[in-house]
């Protein structure tokens, strides 16, 4: 019995060792695929990190802009309702009825425009009495109107110059742009 008693003991000792290194093994594997899963997700970073690197080369280059200042908010004076009557056509009276807000080019400009605002109103009146309706029915009247105002109101705070020709040259004034917030012909 003593001999069989030892290949019986032998038997078992196998699998006893053949256990420890199937965990050893499959510890390494799951350590591996760790590593390798790890080593995957870096991979993919620094590649996509390549790849926008790429495509920001491949963009056209930006023609260098002068260094600005941040653009302030726009300041707007609004003004008060103007009404006038139009320059009569087939007999029939027209009144215009318009409110405007000015666009300026900076917020110091509205300090200084605002002791002049009676006499910027007299030659806004004046100006808009003078015209017709079916000027300015269209667009483009309405846009004309604009910059007729803008250079008539500019040049109430500073006066234009004449060149060399004789020509009066409208000022470039605080006021960017007149902008109409209501408009009624009747």
């Amino acid at each position: 019995m003593s001999k069989d008693a030892k290949p019986a003991e032998d038997a078992e000792q196998p699998p006893k060792k053949s256990k420890k290194l199937i965990i050893i093994i499959a510890a390494v594997l799951v350590l591996l695929i760790a590593v390798a899963g790890v080593g995957m997700v870096l991979m993919k970073k620094s590649s996509h990190d390549e790849d926008e690197e790429v495509a920001e080369e491949k963009e056209p280059p930006k023609k260098k802009e002068k260094k600005k200042e941040p653009a302030a908010q726009p300041v707007f004076l609004p003004m008060e309702a103007f009404i006038v009557n139009l320059i009569p056509e087939n007999n029939n009276e027209q009144y215009l009825q318009i409110t405007l807000s000015l666009e300026l080019d900076d917020p110091t400009a509205d300090a200084a425009l605002k002791p002049l605002l009676p006499k910027v109103r007299n030659n806004i009146m004046l100006h808009l009495s003078s015209k017709k309706a079916s000027e300015l029915i269209t667009k483009e009247g309405k846009e004309h109107l604009a910059e007729d105002l803008r250079d008539e109101i500019n040049s109430v705070i500073e006066p234009p110059r004449k060149n060399k020709k004789g020509e009066l040259i409208p000022p470039e004034g605080p006021v960017k742009a007149v902008l109409f917030t209501s408009f009624i012909i009747q």
